[in-house]
């Protein structure tokens, strides 16, 4: 069984990574209202990636017989002051995310949870290209932001979909 200590704050995570669906929606949402379907779409698709993280962490607390907190979460910013404002916030949460992962991984070593420390791995791994991904994102749009069509042509050149991950763990609710 995980250590308790390690699983109370990893379904604190899962509100986390809910939050971070939450806001990439209403990223979402924001660019698909200024016609920007490009930009629209990869933050629907990151909403969607967090979802899936919250519901890997569901399927591990689920396979170590712990027990599963789905916590509320705080509405999302939805008002933004021009195009890069989204993606700013969006590197700012993807940075504590980041932060959040490692202290869930030092949890685990600290409590001798290999399990669990082992887990947290592909969180690790996964946060590293979420935060190149956001940093690249925002130097493009910062440096293109009176010229909304080259954002448009880079995003659905540099941000197309990708394969899914084998390696990563398995999701509640999935299929298969």
């Amino acid at each position: 069984m995980a250590a308790p200590r390690f699983t109370d704050q990893l379904n604190v995570q899962i509100g986390n990574e809910f939050a971070a669906h939450n806001q990439y929606l209403a990223c979402a949402v924001y660019y698909d209202a200024l016609t920007m379907p490009q930009l629209a779409g990869f933050f629907y698709g990151q909403a969607l990636e967090e979802r899936e993280h919250a519901m890997m962490m569901v399927q591990y607390l689920l396979d170590t017989d712990a027990p599963v907190q789905i916590p509320g979460v705080d509405a999302p910013v939805a008002t933004f002051d021009d195009i890069v404002a989204p993606i700013t916030l969006a590197l700012e949460q993807e940075r504590k995310v980041t932060a959040q992962i490692n202290e869930l991984t030092r949890i685990a070593r600290e409590e001798y949870d290999f399990a669990s420390e082992q887990f947290m791995q592909w969180f690790i791994k996964e946060q590293v290209e979420e935060v190149a991904t956001m940093s690249d994102l925002l130097t493009v749009v910062t440096r293109s932001k009176d010229d909304v069509n080259a954002i448009e042509d880079w995003v659905a050149r540099e941000q197309g979909g990708a394969d899914a991950d084998p390696t990563a763990p398995p999701a509640a609710g999935a299929a298969g």
